[in-house]
């Protein structure tokens, strides 16, 4: 409901609202900036997790190989082939995911460069920053939702998840063109000179205030799911590449490109707001992994109390 209803309606309305042609300046380039390199820092940071897994999954069989029971013993504890979904009988569980699964590699990238923009970005920064660039903040947060969330992200949840079977190129240039927020910015963009009834203006409005508690009992939901240290360890460094490095480089570009301090605080809050709602959506609806999603943005909140005093301190 939240990907085929409730975001598309807050989109519609945040289109509808923004006026493109004020204080647009360099935000959306610098949003597709921050998000290319999101992801670079992503595949980097998984390439990373999964060498060291595989160096300790190495280990421990070599641990039991060299038992002192001998060889014999070794291959005897070797563990049983893992079933995959279509073996198994419908009462029992799917195996776990490990980092050699597809699913999980998606929900690790897309917690690494999305960011909630705007739930807590939109309300956070114009606390944080002066009038004349909080523009800057509404274009970040409108470019990532269509570029990043509902563009890449999408092709990205394609590629990786829908199960276990491959997805062609055409099924996921599918996926991406039938996205509804997509349509949704589009047609909030091209009725901006149409006013409808009052009524059904501040129906929209106040729409995002209905989309938001349908989100956080999706969350809420996930969040009970986690298994404590097991599951938020899974999270530790997409939730620092989300709140830490990312903004961290991204800042520093800015700065070498010479653009005021205040938008380059702008541009490294939009970017340090914690892994966004809308990976735990794409996880649901594109069978990715939901455990790291809901993890990487309790991980992250948390790291975000820490991370904005540092980024006033550095930028502000």
């Amino acid at each position: 409901a939240l990907y085929w209803v409730g975001i598309p309606l807050e989109i519609f309305a945040l289109a509808r609202q923004t006026h493109f042609a004020q204080n647009t300046g360099l935000a959306p380039l610098y949003t597709v900036i921050a998000l290319g390199l999101g992801l670079g820092l992503a595949l980097a940071g998984l390439t990373l997790v999964r060498w060291v897994a595989s160096a300790a999954d190495t280990a421990t069989v070599l641990d039991t190989v060299l038992d002192s029971d001998g060889l014999a013993q070794g291959i005897a504890l070797a563990p049983p082939p893992v079933p995959v979904a279509a073996d198994l009988q419908p009462w029992e569980s799917p195996p776990a995911l490990t980092w050699a699964d597809k699913p999980r590699q998606g929900s690790f990238v897309l917690a690494s460069m999305l960011s909630n923009t705007g739930f807590v970005g939109l309300a956070i920064v114009p606390t944080l920053v002066s009038g004349p660039y909080l523009g800057w903040a509404v274009f970040y947060s409108v470019t990532q939702n269509v570029i990043g969330t509902y563009g890449l992200g999408v092709y990205l949840a394609s590629w990786f998840g829908r199960g276990t079977h491959t997805q062609s190129r055409w099924q996921q240039l599918r996926d991406v063109v039938t996205v509804p927020s997509l349509w949704a910015f589009g047609l909030g963009t091209i009725s901006q000179q149409w006013l409808g009834p009052p009524l059904v203006e501040e129906a929209l409005h106040q729409s995002v205030w209905l989309v938001i508690p349908v989100a956080l009992v999706l969350m809420g939901l996930r969040l009970s799911r986690l298994q404590g240290w097991s599951s938020l360890k899974l999270a530790l460094v997409p939730a620092t590449l989300k709140v830490l490095v990312l903004p961290a480089v991204l800042g520093a570009i800015a700065l070498r490109a010479g653009l005021p301090r205040e938008t380059v605080l702008v541009l490294v809050l939009m970017s340090g707001m914690p892994s966004a709602f809308a990976g735990l959506i794409l996880a649901e609806e594109y069978e990715l992994d939901p455990e790291i999603a809901a993890a990487s943005i309790a991980l992250s909140t948390g790291g975000l109390l820490l991370t904005i005093p540092l980024w006033l301190l550095v930028f502000g």
